[in-house]
């Protein structure tokens, strides 16, 4: 059989998005999830009367970490 498969190497290119963007969206949603992470927070904690061990900045920081690349790979 002939191979008729060209001669050209495969060139990969890897999708890095660009550093200042993912901080701008990163800040934007963390700013955007602090407030309902803060109620969240608070509603927990008069539910059960004691602090949780997230506070609510840790919350909005771990909606932002879980939401940005999640833009950024649509």
């Amino acid at each position: 059989m002939t191979d008729i498969t060209p001669d050209m190497p495969v060139q990969v290119r890897s999708h890095v998005p660009p550093k200042r963007e993912y901080c701008v969206y990163f800040g934007l949603i963390f700013l955007a999830t602090l407030p309902l992470a803060t109620l969240t927070w608070a509603l927990q904690a008069g539910r059960t009367l004691s602090v949780p061990e997230r506070g609510p900045v840790a919350r909005a920081w771990s909606q932002a970490r879980i939401i940005t690349p999640m833009i950024f790979a649509a």
